[in-house]
């Protein structure tokens, strides 16, 4: 089961955080059909429907399950352009940039990072004009950000909901 106050350990050689087996495997499942019944899934894990049930309630109760969704793609909604979008932003006006960011409809993701550039924007657009007016007229205009460099995607090759612990191979040999 799900232990909120165990420490990190190690299951197949992977760190995880207080998961066993079974509920890596029900998230496991659950990334690739998150529509499956409790029935179905409890089949696929070999465990009652009950315990299905209640493990499903315990992750997203901890937060471990944050949420279902639909996945769309992108393209077939008519959003064929994609690019990453590399932020410097000025030290001291970095959370009024942060609070921008969350008002901006076109960025799909935003992640802090290190090195050269401080964010970086995953954003989508109709077409390439979208994107140019999105990083000129709404990222470079913004006053606390310093340089922008965008970059188009050509191919998304892998765009995976999330990771689990047991999907990262033990490269320790």
């Amino acid at each position: 089961m799900f232990n909120a106050d165990q420490d990190n350990r190690m299951l197949f050689g992977q760190k995880t955080t207080g998961l066993d087996g079974v509920n890596l495997k029900i998230l496991e499942i659950l990334r690739d059909d998150g529509r499956i019944s409790m029935s179905a899934l409890a089949d696929r894990v070999n465990v009652s429907r009950a315990s299905v049930y209640n493990r499903v309630e315990q992750m997203t109760t901890a937060g471990i399950i944050a949420g279902f969704s639909a996945v769309v793609d992108p393209g077939r909604v008519g959003l064929d352009v994609c690019a990453l979008v590399f932020v410097t932003v000025d030290p001291q006006s970095w959370h009024r940039f942060r609070e921008g960011v969350l008002e901006m409809a076109e960025v799909e993701y935003c992640c802090v990072t290190t090195g050269e550039h401080d964010a970086m924007l995953l954003v989508r657009s109709l077409d390439i004009g979208g994107v140019h007016d999105f990083v000129t007229g709404v990222v470079a205009a913004r006053p606390e950000v310093k340089s922008v460099v965008s970059v188009v995607v050509l191919d998304e090759v892998v765009r995976k909901s999330y990771l689990l612990p047991t999907d990262i191979p033990d490269r320790s040999h």
